[in-house]
């Protein structure tokens, strides 16, 4: 044997080599992070002008202006130039000040719900990627608190990707036992719902984060079902129903990001939630993946039925998101979707746009840019395009509430 002869390294194992690379890409993010960000630094909402305000409340921008001189309700801050600018909290001080001045108008200016109207649970759905189920769950709960009410939202994807954009990244933010599964668990280690509970940057805004344990449900509940747990609030169906209940009188809205695949989470999701939100991007074989998805969840849902679950839903919408109105094998999807799925398909849909793509790599809603950071002209173009999706989602919320 030649002395020289270079020694052989044992192949490094597919595990070993993913593990290394996962370590080094959270560096990475990590170290992106702190660049971008100031260590202790936090996502902060942008303030409103006047106008916006006044638009948002549905009054003249010189009654708001009168307001602020008599020093009606929130103060606002004013800007060099002199301009006044409002954050959401003083917009919601002024909304519960109209809707006491004005009680006829109260439910216009202050749309919370009220006793006897029952707390809506939206959950988002559908296990084909690329259908903006995140991206719509946010943009949601963005609009709901813009007009007055409170959310709380769920990340229920062990991805997270619904944490980030609230500023929560998985692997640094979010410790074990913080995210819903310490609500839902089966062992001693079980937590009240309230203590993951975690409020927002976005006033009106609170979330329950997610990250990878959330899959540690997955597993555990086969063998939990073995030992017993399949009676009353105890099965795994009716576990986050009876967590969200725990909270019921603090919110308006609770948004459920469900995971892209129908596992034990997603029943979950299923059954807790009062009206489902079915994304769906117009392309033939978006449509050919929710056909299975839809078949799966309703064999499913079946075998709920027989274990004595209830699944009632006050409305079912299909979302059509990422639409380009000028392709026409997009168009036909559509077409096709609403010949066969009637109003069940939300008349506006979300159209395929730049300033969404822009906004998601800063981790932002369309509610959270500013004017310079895409052109004018597209951004109100997207927010025109949001805001009817978010404003048909909303009336069918005030129409179970019978409003």
């Amino acid at each position: 044997m030649r002395a020289n002869q270079q020694q052989i390294e044992p192949a490094e194992s597919s595990a070993t080599k993913i593990s290394r690379q996962s370590q080094l890409l959270s560096a990475q993010l990590q170290s992106i992070r702190e660049r971008l960000y100031e260590p202790e630094a936090a996502k902060t909402l942008k303030t409103f002008t006047s106008r916006e305000v006044a638009t948002l409340l549905g009054i003249a921008e010189s009654t708001l202006r009168q307001m602020s001189l008599d020093g009606e309700s929130a103060i606002p801050d004013r800007q060099d130039n002199g301009r006044r600018i409002y954050t959401l909290s003083q917009v919601n001080q002024i909304r519960e000040h109209l809707a006491r001045k004005r009680p006829s108008e109260a439910l216009e200016f202050f749309p919370r719900r009220r006793d006897g109207e029952k707390l809506q649970v939206i959950t988002v759905a559908n296990f084909k990627g690329g259908s903006a189920k995140t991206t719509t769950t946010v943009h949601l709960a963005h609009y709901l608190a813009i007009q007055g009410l409170r959310v709380l939202a769920i990340d229920l994807d062990p991805q997270a990707s619904l944490s980030a954009m609230f500023g929560y990244q998985p692997e640094f933010d979010v410790d074990e036992n913080e995210t819903v599964y310490a609500a839902i668990r089966y062992d001693d280690r079980r937590r009240p719902v309230q203590e993951v509970i975690r409020k927002t940057y976005f006033a009106g805004i609170d979330l329950i984060p997610a990250n990878l344990e959330l899959m540690e449900y997955e597993h555990e509940t086969p063998q939990a079902i073995a030992e017993g747990y399949g009676r009353g609030d105890g099965i795994f169906f009716r576990r986050l129903s009876a967590v969200i209940s725990e909270v019921e009188a603090d919110y308006d809205v609770v948004l459920i990001d469900a995971p892209p695949q129908l596992g034990y989470l997603t029943l979950g999701a299923l059954c807790a939630a009062t009206a489902l939100l079915i994304t769906i991007h117009p392309a033939m074989i978006d449509v050919a993946s929710m056909n299975q998805f839809l078949a799966m969840m309703s064999d499913l849902m079946g075998v709920i039925e027989e274990r004595g679950g209830t699944l009632s839903h006050d409305f079912i919408r299909y979302v059509i998101t990422r639409h380009n109105p000028n392709d026409g094998p997009q168009v036909n999807v559509v077409t096709l979707l609403r010949s066969l799925f009637k109003e069940d398909v939300l008349a506006p849909a979300v159209v395929e746009t730049t300033a969404i793509a822009s906004a998601g790599l800063e981790k932002k809603s369309l509610y959270e840019l500013s004017r310079g950071s895409v052109g004018r002209d597209t951004l109100s173009r997207a927010l025109e395009s949001a805001d009817s999706v978010n404003r048909e989602i909303l009336l069918h919320i005030k129409d179970v509430w019978g409003r």
